[in-house]
C-alpha cells in the first residue's frame, strides 16, 4: 500500500524521498525493521492475550529435563509471527506481483490449518488435534493451488541466456552491451535448478519424456506433484523440528535468509549474467516477503529463547514449513531443499527410522527396538544429557554451515 501511495507521489507531484520505495533494498530493509519491531513489541502483548485465555501448552511426559516448566507456557505464538509478516508485506510490497500473492495465500492457508489443530489441543481436549488426513489433505490442497499457478500464470516465466556464439557476436559488436540483451525473451518453463550436476538445470517434462515425446504434455501432473510433494514434507519437518525453544525459528530464519539470496540474485539479470543462472523475472519481490519473514521469526525469538516465554505451537510451525517450501519451489531452487533444510530433514528422517524399525523388530522379535534413545533427533540429545540451549545452538551452526554449503552451489556446477 505504501509502495503505491509513493509510486504516485512521485509521478504526480514529485515527492521528495518517495522515490526511495522503487529500490528493493530499501523496502526490504523496511519491511524486516517492521516485522522485527510489531513481533517483539506487540508480540509481548499478543502472548499476554493468550495466557489470559489460558491457551497454555499441554506438555506430555515425556521424561526430559525440564519438561514440567514448560507447563502453561502460552502457545498458538504462531499468530505473533504470521501478523508480523504480513502488516510489513501488505504495506511494502507489490500486491500485484503473483509471487507474493502466493506468499500471502500460503501463509494464511497454513496458518488457518496450524490454528485449527491447535485449538482442538487446547479446547476440545483433543490430544491429537486435527487428524492428520486432515493436514494431509490441507497440504495437498495448497500444493495443487500454488503448483498449477505456477506452471500456468502467463508471470511466471524465465529467462535463458543467448547461446554462447550469438553472446560472442553481440559482444564482438558492443563490448558494452547490457546484460539483459545476452537473454532471450520470457519463456514458460518447469526448468529447475539441481545442485552439484553438470549442466545445474532440469526440465520437469525430461521426467516422462523419455518413455514418450507425446507425454510433455502432461509435465503439469508431475510439476504439480512434486510441489505437493515438498509443501507437505518440509511443512511437517519443520513442524517435528519445534521441539524446544528457540529450534525452529532460529534454524528457520537461517533457511529463509539464505532463500533470499536466491531471490534477490534470480530476479536481478545482472547477478544471474555474472553467476550464470536462470534469470527469473519478477521473483526479486519476493525478498520484501522474505525480508519481513525474517524480522518475524527473529523478533519472536527473542521471546521463544530458553527458557521461552511462548511457543509458536503448529499455528506457527505448519506456516513455516509451507513458506520455506514455496519460497523455494519459486526461486527454483526445490532440489536443493534436502541439503539446505538439513535440520528439517534429519528431524523426519529420526521420526521414519525409529518407527519403522520399532516395527519391523517388533514383529521379528515380539519386542520393539529403538535405533535412538528418543525421536524427533534433538529429543535423543536431551535424553544424552546434553541441555536444550546446547543442542538449539549446535542445531544453528549445522544449519549455518547447510546454509553457506547452498550458497556455494551458486557457482558449483
Amino acid at each position: 500500500m505504501l509502495y503505491y501511495l509513493f509510486e504516485y507521489l512521485e509521478k504526480q507531484f514529485q515527492f521528495p524521498g518517495a522515490s526511495l520505495f522503487g529500490f528493493l533494498t530499501f523496502r526490504a530493509a523496511l519491511a524486516m525493521i517492521f516485522a522485527l519491531l510489531f513481533s517483539t513489541i506487540y508480540g509481548k502483548k499478543i502472548i499476554n492475550f493468550l495466557a489470559k485465555k489460558q491457551m497454555g501448552e499441554t506438555i506430555r511426559d515425556l521424561g526430559l529435563d525440564g519438561q514440567k516448566e514448560k507447563a502453561g507456557t502460552p502457545t498458538m505464538g504462531g499468530i505473533i509471527i504470521i501478523l508480523a509478516t504480513l502488516i510489513p508485506v501488505v504495506l511494502l510490497a507489490k500486491l500485484s506481483n503473483i509471487y507474493i500473492i502466493l506468499l500471502i495465500i500460503t501463509t494464511i492457508w497454513m496458518g488457518v490449518i496450524g490454528f485449527i489443530d491447535d485449538y482442538l489441543k487446547k479446547f476440545k481436549n483433543d490430544k491429537e488435534g486435527l487428524k492428520g488426513r486432515f493436514k494431509i489433505l490441507g497440504q495437498v490442497g495448497l500444493g495443487i493451488i500454488v503448483g498449477s499457478t505456477l506452471f500456468f500464470h502467463q508471470d511466471v516465466t524465465m529467462k535463458e541466456k543467448l547461446p554462447i556464439e550469438e553472446q560472442r557476436a553481440l559482444l564482438v559488436e558492443n563490448p558494452d552491451i547490457a546484460p539483459s540483451k545476452l537473454f532471450a525473451a520470457e519463456t514458460k518453463s518447469t526448468k529447475t535448478t539441481i545442485p552439484f550436476v553438470k549442466g545445474n538445470e532440469i526440465e520437469y517434462a525430461k521426467l516422462i519424456t523419455w518413455i514418450s515425446p507425446d507425454l510433455e504434455k502432461y509435465a503439469w501432473i508431475i510439476f504439480i506433484l512434486v510441489t505437493i510433494f515438498i509443501i507437505a514434507a518440509v511443512s511437517n519437518g519443520a513442524n517435528l523440528t519445534d521441539g524446544i525453544d528457540g529450534l525452529a525459528a532460529g534454524t528457520s530464519a537461517i533457511i529463509v535468509l539464505t532463500l533470499g539470496i536466491f531471490a534477490w540474485v534470480s530476479g536481478n539479470i545482472i547477478f544471474s549474467e555474472y553467476l550464470n543462472i536462470m534469470y527469473i523475472p519478477r521473483v526479486e519481490e519476493i525478498t520484501i516477503y522474505i525480508a519481513a519473514f525474517v524480522g518475524a521469526l527473529i523478533g519472536f525469538l527473542w521471546y521463544n529463547t530458553y527458557p521461552a516465554q511462548v511457543f509458536m505451537g503448529d499455528t506457527g510451525s505448519l506456516t513455516i514449513g509451507g513458506i520455506i517450501a514455496v519460497i523455494a519451489i519459486a526461486v527454483r531452487k526445490e532440489w536443493l531443499i534436502p541439503v539446505l533444510c538439513g535440520i528439517f530433514l534429519a528431524e523426519n528422517l529420526s521420526v521414519v527410522m525409529q518407527v519403522s524399525w520399532f516395527k519391523y523388530t517388533k514383529k521379528k522379535y515380539g519386542e520393539g527396538r529403538r535405533i535412538f534413545k528418543m525421536s524427533p533427533l534433538h529429543h535423543h540429545y536431551q535424553k544424552s544429557g546434553y541441555h536444550e540451549s546446547k543442542i538449539v545452538t549446535r542445531f544453528w551452526i549445522v544449519g549455518i554451515l547447510l546454509a553457506i554449503l547452498s550458497i556455494v552451489t551458486l557457482k558449483i556446477r
